[in-house]
């Protein structure tokens, strides 16, 4: 028997006992055990077999080692087959989580059952697979096709409950998960009650598998790997039998696994575990937080007011007007009746961060006991001074003092306080009680175990936490300012926004540039440009007005009703502005431009190029340490599809040497904008690749 896998009889009973701390998973020396487990009660006379999880948990999946790696013997797929052949009959005793393998390992036992809080469920979707040892032959025969479907195509974990409704376990019971088990074991002996192999029982019933599959597909903007575990249910409808539907379930299986898409995921998968591991905070430990205050109560600051007061944390929210203050409050109360319907948070919860957690002030003193105060006022430099200056005089020694800038230096900011050690940069993006991505932006003087505060607070808030360093733009910002102005030039030469648009949401973005500018309002970007033209472009940099236009005739999109796209009242997205194209054209005859056409492919592989190539730029500048950390930054900030696996991941699967290529060809055109990064340069000389410096960075 295998250390993984205890062994011991309970009367007619076999009980198999996982113990792989900690969550069980399904790794070569667990899958060793349990197949040698069967064997042994099959050969010492026992009537049943007891499979259960030591801990918390019954076998929380696969083991992410074994991720990428061939699978030793026995595979899961012969294993489940083994266990459900058994002439004994075999009880699952489920508790904590049985996701992936783990349901599949429950589905090929004859009796199911779990304590009321055991979770389930078949995610593989989100690894770009979908479930490979039988799961998607066996889940609909006991579940149906359509409870079968919404959980693999979506990916859904389930609680017991639930689990029971649809048929996919037999019973829930309160206690013990070995003491149910064994309990339920013998009910069934005494009973006399039969074998139950899943695979014996009548296929499940047919759908409309074609519209479904335009629907599935439809609704992952490109992801592969639910739609083609829907023909692996469909398989399961209308193969000729058991056998030849789990064939056609590893045939597709083995297409996802070698698929561009199934990378892209698994990359992001062990990316946003690895993004906030700095090997630098290692045994720093962070500062003190139970109260923060945060300055300015518009969307960016009631959201973050919002996260905070979610997440336990007492928070004083200031404004410079009482009238303000009630406004900003009305914010925060609206977001949390959000959480209140969907079932977050409780009415006595909700009184209790609107009554006693939140706190409204007009005057700094009352901040002055906070541990971590969070300015979110307008994007300006003078201003972000005059509060920084402020706050330098009322908070406590060691209060840490952040601003959530999206674009502005924050070592300017330090410098005029008197603890530049203790101010950093905090970048939420909004809404800031939604989205998931946090850029701690590191000064030149941030103070480490500041540092690890900031790290501190995005695992608080459930927050994607990523280190950045100083410049305009920070990672995300930076990076995003190049690929808009690579589609700005696009447009000059031809392109229209609306095919731009187009193609990336097409290539996986839920919406393209242009509809992303009009939601977040057109009056960001112009300001951005006045900035930057105050400060002096350089004289070889394209600069388009066309966008400057709408924003001076009052247009800023969503918001105003008009901006790329015109919005109607009562009408869901936008339709086209005629008076955009008219704008274009004008900006091309100024600046003697002949428009020409462009493919969506062409587009495309413009718009990665120069995401990727700025990319480049920002991890060998140190802007951010690791390529993983850019790749996060776009996903989690940014809508980048989570099945490319981020901008610098979907270059390496692309290859280098095409990509850089392309940029030199491009810059023949426009030698400024289209500099090789000289990372970019040196991995392709090298013949390595960014995940190379990820590895190498662990």
């Amino acid at each position: 028997m295998s250390d993984a896998i205890r062994y011991e009889r309970v009367g007619d009973i076999a009980v198999l006992t996982a113990q792989n701390p900690p969550v069980n998973a399904l790794g070569v020396d667990v899958r060793k055990g349990l197949l040698s487990g069967i064997e042994r009660a099959e050969a010492d006379g026992a009537k049943a077999v007891l499979i259960y999880g030591d801990g918390r948990t019954y076998f929380a999946g696969a083991d992410i080692r074994e991720f990428g790696k061939p699978m030793l013997d026995p595979g899961l797929p012969d294993l489940g087959s083994r266990i459900e052949a058994s002439p004994l009959i075999v009880v699952s005793a489920m508790h904590g989580t049985a996701l992936g393998g783990g349901l599949e390992i429950a589905l090929c036992s004859h009796y199911r059952i779990a304590v009321p809080s055991a979770k389930m469920g078949l995610p593989e979707v989100n690894l770009g697979i979908l479930p490979g040892a039988g799961g998607t032959q066996r889940l609909p025969r006991v579940a149906g096709t359509e409870a079968a479907l919404d959980m693999i195509t979506s990916g859904r974990p389930i609680k017991a409950p639930e689990a029971l409704d649809k048929g996919i376990i037999d019973r829930v019971t309160e206690g013990e998960p070995r003491e149910i088990g064994l309990a339920y074991a013998q009910e069934l002996l005494d009973a006399g009650a039969a074998r139950r192999a899943v695979c014996d029982m009548p296929a499940p019933e047919m759908i409309d598998f074609d519209t479904r599959y335009d629907a599935v597909l439809k609704k992952g903007r490109g992801q592969i790997s639910p739609a083609t575990a829907l023909r692996s249910v469909q398989a399961a409808c209308e193969a000729d039998n058991f056998e030849a539907g789990l064939k056609r379930e590893r045939e597709l299986f083995m297409e996802l696994m070698n698929s561009d898409q199934r990378q892209g995921m698994v990359h992001a998968f062990f990316s946003e575990r690895a993004v906030s591991k700095l090997p630098e905070l290692k045994g720093v430990t962070p500062r003190t937080l139970a109260q923060i205050g945060v300055i300015g109560g518009g969307t960016m600051g009631a959201g973050i007011a919002t996260a905070a007061l979610l997440s336990g944390l007492k928070v004083t929210m200031l404004e410079m007007t009482d009238e303000a203050a009630a406004a900003a409050k009305g914010r925060i109360e609206g977001n949390l009746q959000g959480a209140l319907k969907r079932g977050k948070i409780s009415q006595d919860q909700f009184d209790i961060l609107t009554q006693q957690s939140l706190v409204l002030a007009t005057d700094y003193a009352a901040l002055a006991e906070a541990d971590l105060v969070i300015e979110a006022v307008f994007e300006d430099m003078s201003v972000k001074k005059t509060v920084f200056t402020q706050l330098d005089a009322v908070c406590k020694p060691g209060a840490i003092l952040a601003s959530n800038t999206s674009y502005l230096d924050v070592n300017e900011i330090a410098a005029c306080t008197s603890r530049p050690e203790d101010v950093i940069g905090l970048h939420f993006f909004s809404p800031a009680h939604i989205m998931k991505l946090l850029e701690v932006v590191v000064a030149d003087k941030t103070a480490i175990d500041v540092v690890a505060t900031g790290f501190a607070l995005g695992k608080m808030l459930n927050k994607i936490t990523v280190r950045a360093g100083v410049c305009d733009g920070f990672i995300g910002n930076r990076i995003l300012a190049t690929y808009r102005s690579c589609a700005d030039q696009m447009i000059l030469d031809g392109a229209s926004p609306y095919q731009i648009d187009a193609a990336m949401t097409k290539f996986g973005f839920a919406m393209g540039p242009y509809a992303v500018s009009d939601l977040a309002g057109l009056d960001i970007g112009w300001a951005s440009r006045k900035r930057k033209r105050a400060a002096g472009m350089d004289p070889r940099a394209r600069d388009s007005v066309y966008a400057d236009k709408l924003c001076e005739a009052g247009h800023f999109g969503q918001k105003t009703g008009k901006g790329y796209y015109v919005y109607e009242a009562g009408k869901r997205g936008g339709t086209p502005n005629p008076e955009v194209a008219a704008l274009i054209e004008a900006n091309r005859a100024e600046l003697g431009i002949t428009p020409r056409e462009f493919t969506d492919e062409e587009i495309t592989r413009r718009y990665m190029c120069a995401m990727v190539n700025e990319a480049a730029k920002v991890v060998g500048e140190g802007i951010a340490r690791r390529p993983l950390d850019v790749d996060m930054t776009l996903l989690f900030g940014y809508g980048f599809p989570r099945y490319h696996g981020g901008p610098l991941k979907w270059a390496d699967i692309q290859g280098l040497d095409g990509i850089l290529a392309d940029i030199k060809t491009y810059a023949q055109e426009d030698d400024y904008f289209w500099q090789p990064a000289p990372l970019l340069e040196q991995l392709v000389a090298e013949g390595r690749s960014f995940d190379d410096l990820n590895k190498g960075s662990n």
